[in-house]
């Protein structure tokens, strides 16, 4: 609390209740930058934006913005040719291939989705493989590399062992990323055939393996809601109300956004949002409140698209209401 206090972000300051909405591209200018100019395929600026970002303070964002750009990979592939020995052609390409692959398979169950869109989506995350691989040769020390072949290794179903060794790979270069972790916890889900046990094993270990201040608290949050997901409806609220879940969640909050080491930075706002509506569900709504006013309105689609896909603002605003705010 004495972090978010100095921060003016706090409780008794606060007077009213901000518009809900969901906050774009993180708050941070240089995402929205870096997708207009990958719309554009200005290459010179997608470069100029990602290499003034060093890996130390995590490109994900932004990588995740060039990625998800419809037409980088028309315009890539004359990048990789003129640039043969560069890293960041290679990255850029193997990010964008996994975004590119996952739109072609979709977002349905897979019993739903085709053969024909299964193949696609392979021969596309291979490709993706490939470009990570080499732009990891190019930069040794580069995490992102790392944290892409986790989506890739996911997708192509490499099993967990692994998907573990390139976990660990990302995480010698970048030991608390939280991309990484947050990758790593989805592998380890019973829905990706791991355990409920091993999930929640993992989590408390890296969250109180972190120093006090931690974004990687999240994971705790996290893997209270994936078990409540994954279950029935009068079961799953049994569940994330019981008092073990609320203590450890409280737990994970005292060590990380109420820690007194505790600075605003990176995807602390998501942060946030993830305690806001686990402790929201668990009927703490002392503690809801407290990350609902930390947030200031300040929406993330991840975790509230789980309760609302179409809207997650919305279901934010109705938790939040709930809580008190």
């Amino acid at each position: 609390m004495a972090l978010l206090r100095e921060w003016g972000l706090t409780l008794g300051r606060w007077a009213g209740r901000p518009s809900a909405r969901v906050q774009e591209d993180s708050g941070d200018p240089e995402v929205a930058r870096v997708r207009e100019a990958a719309s554009a395929a200005d290459w010179d600026t997608v470069r100029q934006v990602l290499e003034a970002r060093p890996e130390s303070e995590d490109r994900s964002e932004l990588l995740r913005a060039v990625s998800d750009t419809e037409g980088v990979e028309l315009w890539i592939p004359g990048i990789l040719e003129a640039e043969p020995e560069a890293a960041l052609p290679r990255l850029v390409a193997g990010m964008r291939h996994i975004s590119w692959g996952w739109e072609a398979r979709t977002g349905a169950r897979a019993k739903d989705v085709s053969r024909g869109q299964f193949e696609v989506f392979h021969t596309r995350l291979r490709t993706a493989e490939r470009w990570l691989y080499e732009a990891a040769e190019r930069e040794p020390r580069w995490t992102s590399p790392w944290y892409g072949l986790q989506f890739t290794g996911r997708g192509l179903q490499v099993g967990q062992t692994v998907a573990r060794r390139r976990f660990e790979a990302a995480v010698r270069r970048d030991r608390h990323h939280l991309g990484a972790h947050q990758q790593q916890l989805q592998q380890v889900c019973d829905k990706w055939g791991g355990s409920h046990e091993e999930m929640h094993a993992f989590a408390h270990q890296a969250a109180f393996g972190a120093p006090g201040g931690t974004l990687l608290g999240q994971l705790v949050a996290v893997a209270h809601l994936e078990e409540w997901l994954s279950l029935d409806s009068g079961p799953d609220a049994v569940y994330i109300g019981a008092p073990r879940v609320t203590a450890s969640l409280r737990a994970a909050a005292d060590h990380s956004f109420r820690h007194p080491d505790f600075v605003p930075r990176g995807a602390w706002i998501q942060v946030l949002n993830t305690f806001a509506m686990a402790f929201s569900l668990a009927g703490d709504t002392a503690s809801a409140r407290e990350c609902f006013r930390a947030t200031e309105g300040r929406v993330t689609e991840f975790p509230w698209y789980y309760l609302d896909g179409s809207d997650p603002a919305d279901a934010y605003r109705k938790h939040r209401s709930s809580a008190g705010r």
